[in-house]
């Protein structure tokens, strides 16, 4: 499970902001009736759902993207050369581009709290660091810092025992990895357990199957996922997935002779066949053939299944893309009812901003500074907003900022039109 995420200087973002799903301390009667959106974790409530409104270009997609980054640094990094240039921008004014970007998260691993963060510019590492607290006190397992001393000694300093020959592994990370990467390529326990946090329990997508992924969710949850879209008031009765490599051309490069050129290979791909109550045995093709809002359905349910009964995490920017808004109401529903189960989306849906289905402490808002730099907060936050009033038309009529200023005076739509 996350319980906090902190980004500094990623993208839109330049000062700290700070995502918290450890619920705040809300007594009131509605909040009470909403005791299915949490749940408990140690002496603490934790958050099921949280949502995240914003203007167009406020930012909210950029914290998405800054998050994806990071975790994706936790699993990847240990493949990055000299060479590698680090797949983020900084924030571009005030000079903040020559600043470090930083990244904090608090989770839960096994039912032991876990504190990383790591800071890094866009050629290299340049802090890490890992807590725990294995028995309800903090304790550490390493901190990195590249600029205190040249040797590896001088840079990094571990825990007790906690990493079996930790500078091992030191010697074996370049200041394009992180430790943590390099360490669960080399069989550490506690890195390896954090490295299969990331990689499989904090999903950054709903829908990125390679064919081995794809196969065996299909294999264990198509029952499921068929009974998922029927009560979505879909009337896909089956469906039949073939796996298939096809011939191809693809493109590789030699870096010796700076030469492109074409090269004969296999590739790999699916293709999948829905079949209808109307007519039971025709087959539709569902990437061709079907809605769009029933090809993200159908791969998206398949997903949060395998969430929440594995009690995993679900990033998604922009949930309601393509679907209904009855049928993200089922989606957040489904989180609701898991057992330790977590969606983290954006939205633009303010049908969904009612504090009758959510806590205030699950609706976050982000805003457009004047400096230009975006800023995270909760209606939480607004200690004055009372659980009895509007929580849409307050927003809409631009009560917590995060909406776009639109002039659509008469006077001004023509003037568009006409000159």
């Amino acid at each position: 499970m996350v319980l906090e995420i902190r980004l500094r200087n990623f993208f839109s973002i330049n000062e700290e902001v700070v995502l918290d799903l450890r619920a705040g301390n809300i007594k009131t009667a509605k909040s009470k009736s909403l005791s299915k959106n949490i749940f408990g974790y140690d002496d603490i409530e934790v958050l099921k759902t949280l949502a995240i409104y914003g203007a167009n270009a406020s930012g909210k997609s950029n914290i998405i993207k800054a998050i994806r980054f990071c975790n994706a640094m936790v699993y990847e990094s240990h493949k990055h050369n000299e060479n590698t240039v680090f797949n983020f921008q900084p924030f571009k004014f005030k000079g903040y581009s020559n600043k470090p970007s930083y990244y904090f998260i608090r989770f839960v691993i096994n039912e032991i709290e876990y504190e990383y963060s790591f800071s890094l510019n866009r050629t290299q590492i340049l802090t890490e660091s890992l807590h725990y607290y294995p028995k309800g006190k903090i304790a550490k397992v390493f901190e990195r810092d590249e600029k205190v001393g040249k040797t590896k000694r001088e840079k990094y300093s571990f825990g007790t025992s906690v990493i079996k020959r930790p500078f091992d592994v030191a010697e074996n990370t370049s200041n394009k990895t992180l430790y943590i990467s390099r360490a669960s390529q080399m069989d550490r326990k506690i890195p390896k357990d954090i490295f299969i946090f990331f990689y499989k329990n904090f999903i950054l997508r709903h829908s990125n199957y390679g064919k081995s992924n794809l196969e065996a969710l299909i294999n264990v949850y198509k029952t499921q996922l068929l009974t998922a879209l029927q009560f979505a008031d879909s009337d896909i009765i089956d469906f039949k997935v073939n796996f298939k490599k096809e011939k191809g051309r693809s493109l590789k490069a030699n870096l010796e002779t700076e030469q492109a050129f074409f090269e004969d290979s296999e590739i790999e791909s699916f293709e999948i066949k829905t079949f209808h109550r109307t007519s039971p045995n025709t087959p539709f093709d569902l990437i061709t053939e079907e809605s769009s809002g029933t090809n993200k359905l159908f791969f998206m349910m398949l997903t949060i299944i395998d969430i929440v009964k594995n009690n995993k995490t679900l990033l998604v920017d922009e949930i309601e893309d393509s679907l209904h808004p009855k049928i993200v109401d089922y989606i957040i529903e489904i989180f609701n009812a898991s057992s330790k189960a977590q969606l983290i989306f954006s939205t633009h849906n303010t049908n969904l901003l009612d504090l009758n289905k959510f806590r205030k402490d699950q609706i976050w808002f982000v805003n457009k500074k004047e400096d230009g730099g975006s800023d995270l907060y909760s209606l939480y936050d607004y200690s004055d907003f009372r659980d009895t009033m509007d929580l849409e038309k307050a927003y809409l009529q631009g009560r917590f900022d995060s909406i776009p200023i639109v002039d659509d005076s008469v006077e001004n739509l023509h003037a568009l039109i006409n000159d």
